[in-house]
């Protein structure tokens, strides 16, 4: 069904919009292993965050921080399908536009855990810290 087609209402575009980013989630989630992982830490950092009390600001750093991670890895991974379908050989190309996009993911994952250390270390007393 073609969304821009005249018969079709403003909200069933609007439901339909919705309704593809979900099913591209779901895709991503049930195929890419990286945004598995990156699913389980949020989950993980949620409960821990709830348990050991952060603060509405924490809160709102943490999601960004969730957000982000997910939403790219999602751009990765899309990124990767499209280079996939543009060609079945090796390309130094294709693979540089994979890199670095793998390379976004890193460098926003290593922030993201670095921030998510200095969140943490002011609920949780390790010695090191003393």
């Amino acid at each position: 069904m073609d969304l821009k087609d005249p018969q079709i209402s403003e909200w069933k575009r609007f439901y339909r919009s919705f309704s593809f980013a979900w099913s591209g989630i779901i895709h991503t989630f049930k195929t890419e292993r990286n945004f598995q992982i990156h699913v389980f830490i949020s989950i993980v950092t949620l409960i821990v965050g709830y348990f050991v009390h952060f603060t509405k600001f924490e809160w709102i750093v943490i999601l960004f921080l969730i957000g982000g991670m997910l939403a790219l890895e999602l751009i990765n991974t899309a990124l990767e399908h499209v280079v996939d379908l543009t060609t079945s050989e090796f390309k130094p190309l294709a693979k540089a536009a994979k890199d670095a996009a793998a390379g976004a993911v890193f460098v926003y994952a290593i922030l993201s855990v670095i921030i998510g250390i200095i969140i943490l270390s002011n609920h949780i007393s390790f010695e090191l810290f003393k």
